[in-house]
């Protein structure tokens, strides 16, 4: 069901895509934008967005649409998305992309990638991610780039209000430790969360709520939703506030 699903919701979004240029561009080059986000976007206001596990820019298309004015950074350690994303933003000053991973150490890593090259992961794959998403095992491995956020963007580089994505597979946690040093400049952290294990080893979203409760975020809702064929929930797409943020506007 979990795969049916997701058939259906990339018809949905292949049909919101028609009638907007950018996102027709798009589609020609096999990118179909996450429009999927409008509606949360729509909510905010943002200036900057961080982009991790930015793929072939899927969110980055539906972020400069609602966010004109934005200057997007985006994170993809792939080359393969990341040429795709570079092929799509050249002629956009306001889009930077980083080929690499945002994890807690600056080095080298393995990632698992899979058929399906948005499903891969610097975790390994799970049989249970195998089993409710058929077509996302891993066909090889590759060495990529790693490093914390503030090896790449600087403090002052992150006008507010400010966006932290994360849509990396399982990698969340490792993620959000990469990026703890600069998390006060963000009013906002949108971060697909799993309920269970998808990938060996990962934080669920619990555990991704509590790191980051305990730094003084809310949560504020989630939305994207994905059941199993039995009801349970899959993952979703979190959106948590900075209190201190909030507070201040």
């Amino acid at each position: 069901m979990a795969l049916r699903f997701k058939k259906f919701g990339k018809i949905i979004k292949i049909f919101h895509s028609s009638g907007y240029v950018p996102y027709l561009w798009a589609l020609i080059h096999g990118v179909v934008a996450g429009v999927e986000h409008t509606n949360v976007l729509w909510s905010l206001n943002c200036r900057t967005v961080i982009d991790v596990g930015a793929n072939c820019g899927q969110f980055a298309l539906v972020s400069r649409k609602c966010f004109p004015q934005a200057r997007i950074v985006s994170f993809e350690p792939l080359a393969g998305p990341a040429n795709r994303f570079r092929n799509l933003f050249q002629r956009d000053p306001g889009v930077i992309l980083h080929q690499a991973a945002i994890g807690p150490v600056t080095g080298e890593s393995t990632i698992h990638v899979a058929a399906a090259d948005d499903s891969s992961s610097l975790l390994p794959i799970s049989t249970t991610q195998e089993r409710l998403f058929p077509g996302t095992s891993e066909i090889r491995t590759e060495i990529v780039r790693v490093g914390p956020l503030s090896t790449f963007v600087a403090s002052e580089e992150i006008v507010s209000p400010a966006m932290l994505k994360l849509d990396v597979q399982g990698y969340e946690l490792q993620a959000l430790r990469g990026c703890e040093e600069l998390l006060e400049r963000f009013g906002y952290v949108y971060a697909e969360c799993s309920f269970m294990e998808l990938y060996s080893g990962q934080a669920l979203a619990h555990d991704i709520v509590h790191w980051l409760g305990e730094r003084g975020w809310c949560l504020r809702g989630f939305y994207n939703t994905i059941y199993d064929c039995k009801g349970k929930g899959v993952q979703a797409d979190f959106l948590f506030e900075n209190l201190c943020f909030a507070r201040a506007v």
